[in-house]
């Protein structure tokens, strides 16, 4: 194969990208992001490339036959517009582009955050659950959104195998998003009211994605570890000091402090913080029932690995 991986230099792009060039079936990988990643090996190509810039030079002089879609704007950014502009409009040059060179197997990283943050999501989430991803929330609003894209190609284009996975919180020595950031926090503001968590671990993610490529496995896929966690058993296994606040007062007053931009205080909106409140814990039973792969760690050991790290 000859894989074009995008966002190469992120967190799960970085790591798909050294994972593949272990494989022998995998003859070439090509990265594109716009920052350059410090990574080298003899199977491996760079191009800096925004993704929403023409890749047919790559496509034809590398062969592309596979791609996996990582490219996105995780850390919530107030330019809402470019945000999406990003996350959708990337995606939708490489689907284009997929069809103008017979590619024959896409792997987009989606989210579980795609199902959105809601009363009353299903107990488990399972990839028939409706995505409706908050609107307020550009996130979670930009997956929901682009799986609607990836259905339309699927649709339009059945020649191509497209493969979506979805992973809950992905936790490890990696871990450094917004969250993991908050979280290290020695006073951590919190709800009052939390619900426990799912984790799936870095290592587990990674080995799940190479399978589905290897066996050109099409379809959806949750990609969860199993069991849960409760905010109170993160924030003691950091060591740090849990700071309960009613919803009510936080609410407004992150809001405040991200309009701000007082990024000491808050770095995502308050939208974002209904995850910690509403259910949206996903089954994996798909996924299981699909491929021969036992998961490394669950939800309370990925955390451990990362926490033990920080």
């Amino acid at each position: 194969m000859n894989i074009l991986v995008t966002g190469a230099a992120g967190y799960i792009g970085g790591k798909i990208v050294k994972s593949l060039c272990k494989k022998d079936w995998v003859d070439t990988v090509v990265g594109t992001d716009i920052n350059e990643p410090a990574f080298t090996h003899s199977k491996y190509k760079f191009e800096i490339r925004d993704i929403r810039h023409s890749m047919d030079d790559i496509f034809e002089s590398q062969s592309i036959d596979t791609i996996v879609h990582t490219a996105y704007v995780l850390p919530p950014i107030h330019d809402k517009g470019m945000m999406e502009d990003i996350n959708k409009g990337g995606t939708r040059n490489v689907l284009d582009a997929s069809v103008k060179f017979g590619i024959k197997q896409i792997l987009y990283t989606s989210s579980t955050t795609a199902y959105g943050f809601y009363a009353d999501n299903d107990e488990p989430l399972t990839e028939e659950s409706p995505l409706r991803g908050n609107d307020d929330f550009t996130y979670a609003k930009n997956k929901k959104e682009i799986e609607a894209i990836m259905q339309k190609f699927i649709a339009d284009h059945s020649e191509i195998a497209m493969t979506i996975v979805r992973p809950c919180f992905v936790v490890g020595p990696g871990f450094t998003n917004p969250m993991a950031q908050h979280l290290q926090k020695k006073l951590v503001m919190m709800p009052a009211k939390t619900l426990p968590w799912q984790f799936v671990h870095e290592d587990d993610l990674i080995n799940t994605m190479v399978l589905l490529l290897e066996k050109r496995v099409a379809g959806a896929f949750n990609v969860t570890g199993e069991g849960t966690m409760t905010f109170p058993e993160m924030i003691k296994m950091l060591g740090n000091i849990r700071i309960p606040i009613p919803w009510p007062i936080l609410y407004p007053l992150n809001n405040l402090a991200w309009f701000l931009r007082l990024s000491f205080v808050t770095q995502f909106p308050s939208p974002s913080m209904r995850m910690m409140v509403n259910p949206w814990i996903a089954s994996s039973k798909k996924l299981h029932e699909t491929i021969d792969y036992k998961f490394l760690y669950d939800s309370k050991s990925a955390f451990a690995d990362f926490a033990k790290r920080v």
